[in-house]
């Protein structure tokens, strides 16, 4: 048995399924490899119920264009390139050759959705699950598209960390390297289940379609790249007889080689490297991970909640105090944290010294209880009682003017402490890693405290008037509503009287609230739909029930005006339905109500795929961006619940980035090919799968 040598380093295969650990800092420096955005978590996605007749559907999709459709490759017929080797057949490129092939690769049209899938989704011969529900009507659609044409890039020797260039792969993610498979490329296809959303398998599905271009840098021994080389040919060479074994006429795929070194073609076409000789990131290509936590920071930027206090993300040791001359300097700043324990009074009177007898400003460093920490079945009342010791101890230094107390005198080294000589009030920063979750109950509560307003009032007020996207926990709501009282009884800023009771909606909310992705659309799930109320006094005046329909009462109906109200029928989140012929039609109903200063909800069941999905397709229409930063845009703005839009729809969404540039007066071209939008989007989802 013959074997190709293989440099692999093990970081960059990220084959563990357990998370990495954690780490307490959201920060735009870090590595690829870098720990997951804490606290996500990817939802089932189940499908529907049959959708109602209560509410008026629309017309079927018109039918699909099925005209043949044909792609145009630099690199077919091979002939203008020089030969390497005969057999198998292996050609030269130079460095001007590969980035023509691949800006033209760019620049051609995906063909239709129906025309690739279900293929894409997996069809192995063994997978009866997938196979019957895919294939029970066509066993047609088991063959392979000969609409694809792609261009499939393999670095030899397989380290990515360095000499990346724009999406290659390493050989084990794409081919068997054992001369005893006889099938030669990645076995990829699952044996069993059912999923639409296998992206970690795109590339190795892809490369069946592919002209293959194999490279290395300076440390890749040539011998490593002629054998890789050699391993591709001969597999496209035995995969297309073996097709035609089977009665299918498949196109005929080459391999090449990059003839010229890597560093001259670095140096020629930097936009088409992903990392450079030096293992440096170059940022001329997208990063999903990078431009997700892009995205997180300006989403969760630390704000004022209330009089002095701010939420916000963890800032990096190196940011205090900050660099960033618009941002405040914070005295106090209070991490929220699973291994926090209540603050005791002894605890707040120690930090206060501190803060009075601190040199140079320094700033005082406080840990409390994160939010689902605390249970409301069995917290003690000297948690209660904590947590509104914790609010007056930050109200008064939020409001009170102090001066520090330093005496004028040197320390033990000679060096003469600094003396405030004007009293001020402190500023207090409450914060975690990703600015939001592990500190809302915290926030919830202050504000209560702070401005003398009851649960619900806290919550819309946080959320409307602060500009606050935040997410709670189900015991965070219960618990809070277990001491609002005593909250309000203390609040310096409550008015006596007589409490009105909680409002209806108040009850029917789990902790979180529909994810405010732009100031007029909002994505959410079925649970938040069907909350007409809490929609209302967050400024949401129309619903788009995406293969969902609503369950109101006649009032709630009457209430809002079926008008403002659109059902897409007949899309399940099963791989098959189409939502590309709804996307123009639910667009437009969501800017009627951007043109009347009114805000939509954008809603399915779980509101992580079909709703995604139409999300994503606005944020690309009005903000211009191409599919992946708007995925990642969307992505950051859905807080806990990690979007998945499923093969077909991400697809289908890269078909309207192409329609949307068209509209734009531009040349069609997308950012990143479909293989490497699947493996971002895999890699980004891996820490979160379960095991």
């Amino acid at each position: 048995m013959a074997t190709i040598v293989l440099q692999q380093h093990s970081a960059l295969r990220e084959h563990s399924s357990t998370p990495p650990p954690l780490t307490s800092t959201l920060t735009l420096n870090t590595p690829r490899s870098s720990t997951p955005i804490p606290n996500k978590h990817i939802p089932f996605c189940p499908p529907g119920p049959a959708p109602s007749t209560q509410v008026v559907t629309p017309p079927h999709s018109p039918p699909t264009n099925n005209a043949p459709f044909k792609p145009s490759s630099l690199l077919h017929p091979p002939h203008n390139h020089r030969k390497l080797l005969k057999s198998p057949p292996i050609y030269g490129l130079d460095c001007d050759s590969l980035a023509q092939a691949l800006n033209h690769a760019a620049g051609q049209p995906l063909p239709p959705p129906s025309s690739v899938f279900p293929w894409l989704h997996g069809l192995h011969p063994n997978n009866q699950t997938q196979l019957q529900f895919f294939l029970a009507r066509k066993k047609s659609l088991r063959k392979i598209p000969k609409c694809l044409r792609e261009v499939t890039i393999i670095k030899a020797g397989g380290d990515l960390s360095r000499a990346r260039i724009k999406g290659a792969v390493a050989p084990d993610e794409v081919l068997s390297l054992c001369d005893d498979d006889k099938k030669g490329f990645l076995d990829c296809d699952p044996q069993e289940g059912f999923s639409v959303r296998n992206f970690h398998i795109q590339a190795a599905k892809i490369i069946q379609v592919s002209d293959t271009i194999i490279y290395g840098d300076d440390r890749t021994d040539h011998r490593i790249i002629r054998s890789v080389a050699e391993r591709a040919a001969k597999v496209q060479r035995q995969w297309r007889k073996e097709l035609e074994a089977q009665g299918q006429m498949p196109e005929t795929y080459h391999t090449f080689v990059l003839t010229s070194p890597f560093e001259d073609f670095e140096r020629a076409y930097p936009e088409l490297v992903a990392v450079n000789s030096r293992g440096k990131p170059t940022g001329q290509v997208l990063d999903f991970l990078h431009q997700e936590r892009v995205e997180m920071c300006a989403m969760s930027k630390a704000s004022e909640i209330s009089v002095g206090v701010y939420q916000g993300p963890s800032p990096n040791p190196s940011t205090i105090p900050p660099t960033d001359s618009d941002e405040p300097t914070f005295d106090v700043f209070i991490e929220c944290s699973d291994h926090a324990n209540m603050p005791d009074t002894k605890v707040l009177s120690c930090k206060s010294k501190q803060l009075r007898s601190r040199r140079n400003n320094d700033p005082v460093h406080l840990s409390f209880p994160s939010s689902g920490s605390l249970m409301p079945s069995s917290y003690a009342p000297a948690e209660a009682d904590g947590i509104i010791a914790m609010c007056q101890w930050i109200y008064n230094l939020t409001h009170v003017p102090q001066t520090s107390a330093v005496p004028c005198t040197p320390d033990k080294d000679g060096d003469i402490p600094m003396t405030e000589l004007t009293p001020r009030t402190r500023k207090v920063l409450f914060h975690c890693p990703d600015g939001y979750t592990e500190t809302s109950m915290l926030t919830v509560a202050y504000h209560m405290f702070a401005e003398g307003v009851p649960l619900h009032d806290a919550w819309i007020q946080l959320h409307v008037d602060n500009k606050r996207n935040f997410f709670a926990y189900a015991s965070d709501v219960a618990l809070l509503r277990s001491i609002e009282e005593q909250v309000l009884q203390m609040s310096p800023a409550a008015t006596a009287g007589k409490r009105t009771p909680p409002p209806t909606w108040l009850g029917k909310l789990d902790g979180s609230l529909p994810s405010r992705i732009l100031p007029y659309m909002y994505l959410g799930n079925l649970t938040h739909a069907n909350n007409p109320e809490m929609l209302k006094r967050l400024g949401i005046k129309r619903i788009l029930s995406v293969g969902e329909p609503v369950s109101w009462t006649k009032n709630d109906w009457e209430s809002w005006g079926r008008e403002n109200v659109m059902f897409v029928d007949r899309v399940q989140d099963n791989g098959i339905d189409e939502l590309g012929p709804e996307i123009e039609r639910c667009l437009d109903f969501i800017g009627r109500g951007k043109a009347d200063g009114t805000a939509t909800l954008v809603h399915c069941r779980v509101g992580v795929s079909r709703s995604a999905t139409i999300c994503i397709a606005e944020v690309m229409k009005s903000e211009g961006m191409s599919f992946p930063r708007a995925y990642c845009f969307v992505r950051a703005r859905r807080l806990n619940v990690i979007i998945q839009p499923h093969l077909r729809f991400v697809y289908e969404l890269m078909k309207w980035d192409e329609l949307q540039q068209e509209r734009r007066g531009e040349t069609v071209r997308r950012e990143l090919e479909w293989t490497t939008v699947a493996r971002e989007i895999a890699q980004l989802n891996r820490p979160y799968s379960r095991a």
